[in-house]
């Protein structure tokens, strides 16, 4: 290739990096991010296969990938929630990438030459036989020349589907993206720690609000809509967007609980009429910190937090509710069926999947089957039919991301159950959370 063709090729490549920077600036959420950076770092490389690792203190931990060869495009794999992590030393190469902070292209992971200062694990080709042959492993760089994670690339493809190695060309091409791409992903992973400080204030009133079950919540809402929306064919750009905003917005749907009295949040018990009716202008006063949105993102979040304990049959709270900026002092006329925002019926699903399913000081949680049970019983009633039906679809999913978001409460608040009233107290928030709806 001539020089002059060269230049202009590394220029039009320099624009397009540009240009999808600008895209990623567009999302909010980091999971929509790194999966957008996945998808634009193999379109780049023809790479079959790829993974992000993000450095979490002294390890890197596995926070997303692709496979073309096990994952169709559209469809939610559960494998994008595998929990682990790598030490961040020379026994592994994306370890010894991260390390050094420069750039590995391997041409053959099985044919190394006998002083490479790596070696391959192939326990992943064996169990799943996949075979991989060509690496490509980048660090990403803060803007202060610090290591925040790895991209490493399988499997270049050539124009007949055949691996071959990766080219010069992405070689100088990809840290170059991955480097414009790490202020997108500092960006996202700085909004996600602030709504999780913020729920910290709600978590100090209501200690069931901790950071792994808004996190959880989070990442429910995101998938389910995401099979609702395959279900209902809706556009791929509608879908991403909508997806990447009801992951962060969900998050916040009881930050209004800071506006109630700690006796009533922290009682172990079924509240009574009077008390019950102060805890459901929790909906209102979340709602209320975003009443003058100015973006999208805000006004999802007003949506969920006031209409996350709706019912579908019209038997929720807090109803119609038309002026926010005044004083709310009485519950709105019925909201039933699609008058309830889409993404707060999500919610409702999801927020009560999770409460159901966790441990808390005062109760074990239920099982899987037991909290199905009621689900399909309350299709229909308590939750739209249609969420239901996606939320059972992808039930392998829903529990990926259940592992992978844990919390382990010390050994002195967990349940006793020898003991009878912590046992009552776990019936009747188990009411609460699940039929009754009184939280």
């Amino acid at each position: 290739m001539s020089a002059p063709r060269r230049s202009a090729q590394c220029a039009d490549q320099f624009n397009e990096i540009l240009a999808v920077n600008d895209r990623l600036n567009e999302l909010k959420d980091l999971d929509a991010i790194l999966d957008r950076v996945l998808t634009e770092s193999r379109r780049l490389t023809n790479a079959d296969a790829g993974t992000i690792y993000l450095l979490d203190e002294n390890k890197l931990k596995f926070s997303y990938v692709h496979n073309d060869s096990f994952m169709k495009e559209g469809e939610i794999n559960k494998d994008i929630y595998a929990n682990f992590s790598i030490p961040l030393n020379d026994e592994s190469i994306v370890g010894y990438v991260a390390g050094r902070g420069e750039s590995l292209n391997i041409e053959d992971v099985y044919d190394m030459p006998g002083d490479s200062p790596v070696t391959f694990n192939p326990a992943f080709d064996k169990k799943t036989g996949y075979h991989t042959t060509s690496m490509l492993t980048v660090p990403i760089k803060t803007s202060q020349g610090k290591v925040s994670g790895i991209i490493q690339l399988i499997n270049a493809k050539n124009e007949t589907g055949k691996s071959i190695s990766f080219s010069h060309d992405s070689q100088n091409m990809l840290p170059l993206f991955a480097n414009t791409a790490s202020v997108a992903i500092e960006r996202a992973i700085m909004t996600r720690e602030l709504i999780l400080r913020m729920m910290q204030m709600a978590e100090l009133r209501d200690p069931t609000e901790t950071g792994p079950h808004v996190t959880r919540v989070g990442t429910y809402c995101a998938e389910i809509y995401h099979k609702y929306a395959m279900m209902k064919g809706l556009a791929e750009t509608e879908r991403k967007k909508t997806k990447d905003l009801i992951r962060v917005a969900s998050m916040l749907h009881d930050v209004g609980k800071v506006g109630i009295s700690d006796k009533i949040l922290k009682k172990p018990a079924k509240l009574d009429n009077e008390e019950f009716a102060i805890m459901q202008f929790h909906t209102v006063y979340g709602a209320k910190l975003f009443v003058h949105s100015t973006s999208e993102l805000d006004a999802m979040s007003g949506r969920i937090a006031l209409g996350h304990h709706e019912k579908w049959s019209g038997r929720g709270y807090p109803g119609k509710i038309t002026a926010l900026t005044g004083e709310v002092k009485a519950m709105g006329e019925s909201l039933v069926g699609e008058a309830i925002p889409l993404e707060a019926r999500i919610c409702a699903l999801a927020d009560v999947f999770d409460a159901l399913g966790s441990r808390r000081s005062y109760k074990p949680p239920w099982p899987d089957e037991k909290i199905i049970g009621l689900i399909k019983e309350e299709r229909g009633q308590h939750f739209d039919p249609d969420v239901v039906d996606a939320f059972l679809d992808i039930f392998d999913v829903i529990t990926a991301i259940r592992d992978k978001y844990t919390e382990d409460l010390p050994e002195d608040e967990k349940p006793n159950p020898q003991s009878a009233e912590a046992k009552k107290a776990a019936e009747a928030q188990d009411k609460e959370r699940g039929k009754d709806n009184n939280a």
